[in-house]
């Protein structure tokens, strides 16, 4: 475990100098001098650079390297032969990295969920003050769509598959930290670079795009929604999020959320609903109402995820383009 000091160092270091439990998080990961070397990995550095910053021999840097790469604490970069290393660099990134770290003790797994419970609600909100846009984005179930409306690459979660050059499974780290909701873990689809990192550390197992789209369409019929990042190429990962335990849905207040909307809409047609309120129980965002044996959609809570059109008995629920896609500038 390492000294108090240089976690509260660690934990400032990823913008939570004040979190007990990110100090403790760390605490429980790292020893003194892989506190050391962490806090001394930004800007990337090589581990001779490492060495003269923390006065620790190349040899013990070097061995060190590989266990914080698969404890998700370090990443790594490469720009010809020369290799260089840098440390975790916000609370998503060490969450979602640390918590699917094979081998973690339940202790880390708790402090985590005691964080989110507690302190990630004000910490994202953070974020979002000083961000463009939105992190992330909702990929729309593209067979609930309207055949007028127009379904673009970054639309479709399936051209996306399809497009990636590697692709991986991972388990979804909120609900590896959680679970309540008693969803799949195997669900999180990792796309090119991120796979690649997935892979090298173990906690991913290479997948083809046939499986891929099957692991997409599961998460549809489990009611689980498409989130990505918020480009328009996607190149990190497909998550397929649950109501419960998902991190992304913690900050839907405000001008900006989390999450930022399809460009879809959910529409009702009242010749086909029946008023069974099977949609309800599948949106996560309240945006349904059952009144006098209709469905009604509120715009202003849809999110255009699709998810409740999927179990739709009589195919009432559907998708209609309605916005335009609102990116964060890269």
């Amino acid at each position: 475990m390492a000294d108090k000091i240089l976690c509260r160092q660690l934990a400032e270091a990823v913008g939570a100098v004040e979190s007990l439990l990110i100090q403790k998080i760390f605490g429980a990961l790292v020893k003194d001098d892989e506190a050391k070397v962490l806090l001394a990995a930004a800007p990337p550095a090589t581990v001779e650079e490492l060495g003269q910053k923390t006065g620790l021999p190349p040899e013990t840097i070097r061995a060190m390297m590989e266990p914080l790469f698969k404890k998700g604490l370090i990443f790594k970069t490469k720009k010809g032969e020369q290799m260089k290393y840098y440390r975790v660099k916000s609370i998503p990134q060490m969450h979602d990295a640390t918590a699917v770290t094979i081998g973690l003790s339940r202790e880390v797994l708790d402090l985590w969920k005691e964080y989110m419970e507690t302190e990630w609600r004000e910490y994202g909100q953070k974020i979002m003050d000083f961000l463009p846009g939105s992190v992330v984005r909702v990929i729309p179930v593209n067979e609930t769509i309207e055949p007028e409306s127009r379904i673009l690459a970054y639309d479709d979660v399936v051209t996306i598959i399809e497009n990636a050059e590697t692709l991986s499974l991972v388990k979804c780290s909120c609900r590896v930290i959680d679970g309540a909701c008693g969803k799949p873990l195997e669900v999180c689809i990792q796309v090119d670079r991120a796979a690649e990192y997935s892979l090298e550390r173990g906690t991913g197992r290479a997948l083809s795009k046939g499986e891929a789209i099957e692991i997409v369409k599961m998460s549809e019929k489990e009611g689980l929604v498409h989130v990505v990042d918020n480009h328009q190429v996607v190149g990190h990962v497909i998550c397929n999020c649950c109501k419960d335990c998902c991190l992304n849905w913690t900050i839907t207040a405000g001008p900006k959320k989390w999450v930022a909307p399809s460009r879809f809409e959910a529409v009702v047609d009242p010749d086909l609903c029946t008023g069974c309120e099977t949609c309800l129980e599948r949106c996560f965002f309240d945006a349904i109402a059952v009144k006098n044996d209709l469905a009604s959609v509120d715009p202003g809570k849809c999110m255009g995820c699709g998810v409740c059109a999927v179990s739709c008995p009589t195919e009432a629920l559907r998708l209609k383009e309605v916005r335009a896609a609102d990116f964060v500038p890269v």
